[in-house]
């Protein structure tokens, strides 16, 4: 069997030209060329992005989603080969309804006529890794209207056997490409296959929608659908039905009297709040999972991917943003080498240079003209030439906000991202290194220093009870410093106390 599909990829690799493509430029490049003149049957006039792409999409579902994640990857893949890899699409005929039943039935332990009031047969939507279709709960259940997310059959399997080949071929380019040690292509193939295998436990994707419906209670802005936990297993995954418009249909947005422009903006704040607010973010927030409520509202669909921030990563965003628009490119530089994403001996100066080569031209043009996705885009590929290690979560990130400025410029073309963003990053910079920044740290603390500051003069005490040894001298230095915290502790407790009092008499 995997003999039989290692010989389709290789087949497939040479029907369009895959081995010219990678090995072209190599040492044994005249080599390729003059096999290439041998199979005359070969067509290789069409542009290597385009013939990647159909090589891709004639291999399958799992190499199509391969694609997919490549296309995110710009920090690695040439600009024309990534935004035809972004064409992908992850169009799968759905599986039979037989089949759908019979997964219900070993997920419950009983067939669906049991579990659901009314389940429809056919579904509504189908993809790669799954299936969703409507059904109605029953009665004693709530009989909510629902949507039942069921994973393709014998897909752990099948995934397995292709990732065990992408894992094989990686390694042989590493091997026999140039740029494989650069690239590291295993590793690309490690992060899919981590992607890949989180997306076919349901219960993950189904923790991932009851975090972010969390995150927006009462949002006026964002609806995510109810899990229906007592019904959700790794296979099948049982939600709020939602109801309202694809966000791609706007003749029909504008014919129910949704205010483009209002929408537009308000993607563009559901985003930065899930950026800077909550670091937890949907990750694949594509037209095709974003519906719009008769109110106006966001509706998103589809948690198998969703990105999480550090305050570390919120830090570096914020200022490289506010640091981007001030045309501050020293900031920009140092707050990568801080970060330590940039090797802690690069040159300022030079990386300073390097980002005012690419970024310049970009503010020849309006605020709201600029792409904050491209400018990450440029950011990462100027990186590279610095050997900044691109955090996944960024990559995933700058793919997020593409899909965020596209929607919203195809919403409303005068959308100002910048006016629309800058109060949020001034807000969180605020809330970090401003008096809301120190009561916070304040607070994180104070279990802490509750426990610790009461012990402090015995153990002190303790310390200098015992026979003086040069080996203690670690320890009571480490002492003093602690006494020397706390000392700064109360300094801070009391200037707040005073403050407090004094707003008290005021």
């Amino acid at each position: 069997m995997r003999l039989f599909r290692l010989f389709k990829i290789a087949s497939v690799a040479s029907r369009f030209g895959l081995d010219e493509m990678v090995l072209e430029h190599e040492p044994s490049g005249r080599l390729v060329r003059l096999a290439n003149a041998l199979q005359f049957w070969r067509d290789l006039s069409t542009p290597r992005a385009v013939r990647l792409r159909l090589a891709l999409e004639a291999l399958g579902p799992i190499f199509v989603k391969f694609g997919q994640v490549l296309s995110t990857r710009r920090d690695l893949m040439p600009p024309d080969i990534a935004d035809e890899l972004a064409r992908l699409q992850d169009r799968v005929p759905p599986f039979d309804s037989a089949l759908a039943l019979a997964e219900i039935e070993k997920a419950y332990g009983r067939p669906a006529h049991e579990v659901f009031a009314e389940f429809d047969p056919t579904p509504i939507a189908s993809a790669s890794i799954a299936q969703v279709h409507f059904a109605r709960l029953r009665d004693e259940d709530g009989g909510h209207d629902v949507a039942v997310k069921i994973l393709r059959p014998n897909m752990l399997s099948v995934i397995e056997h292709d990732l065990a080949l992408m894992d094989n071929l990686a390694m042989l380019l590493e091997k026999l490409w140039s740029d494989g040690k650069r690239l590291k292509p295993r590793e690309v193939v490690a992060e899919f296959a981590k992607y890949l295998r989180d997306e076919l436990d349901l219960m993950r994707e189904a923790a991932n929608a009851s975090q972010l419906r969390r995150n927006f209670t009462d949002s006026a802005l964002l609806i995510v659908p109810e899990v229906h936990w007592d019904f959700c297993t790794s296979t099948v995954m049982v939600m709020e039905r939602m109801k309202g418009v694809p966000i791609s249909q706007i003749d029909r947005l504008r014919a129910e009297g949704i205010d483009l422009k209002k929408l537009s903006a308000a993607g563009v704040e559901i985003f930065f709040t899930q950026v800077f607010r909550d670091g937890f973010f949907h990750a694949d927030m594509h037209p095709g999972n974003i519906f719009v409520a008769p109110d106006g509202r966001y509706i998103a669909l589809d948690f198998g991917i969703v990105g999480t921030l550090t305050d570390s990563d919120k830090n570096y965003l914020a200022q490289n943003f506010l640091a981007f628009f001030r045309r501050d490119y020293k900031r920009v530089a140092e707050a990568h080498i801080e970060s330590g994403w940039a090797p802690k001996d690069t040159r300022v100066d030079e990386f300073e240079a390097a980002i005012r080569a690419v970024c310049e031209p970009i503010f020849d043009r309006p605020l709201k003209d600029i792409s904050f996705g491209k400018i990450l885009l440029r950011l990462f590929q100027t990186s590279r030439r610095f050997n900044v290690e691109i955090q996944p979560q960024l990559v995933m990130l700058q793919k997020t906000l593409l899909n965020i400025e596209g929607l919203g410029r195809q919403l409303d073309p005068e959308l100002d991202l910048w006016k629309t963003a800058k109060p949020f990053l001034e807000r969180w910079m605020s809330e970090q290194i401003g008096w809301r920044g120190l009561l916070k740290t304040f607070k994180q603390e104070a279990p802490y220093l509750a426990r610790s500051i009461p012990q402090l003069p015995r153990l002190v005490h303790q310390a200098l009870a015992q026979p003086a040894k040069a080996d203690l001298q670690p320890q009571i230095e480490r002492l003093i410093a602690a006494q020397r915290q706390q000392n700064r502790w109360l300094a801070i407790i009391a200037l707040l106390l005073a403050l407090l009092v004094g707003a008290l008499f005021v």
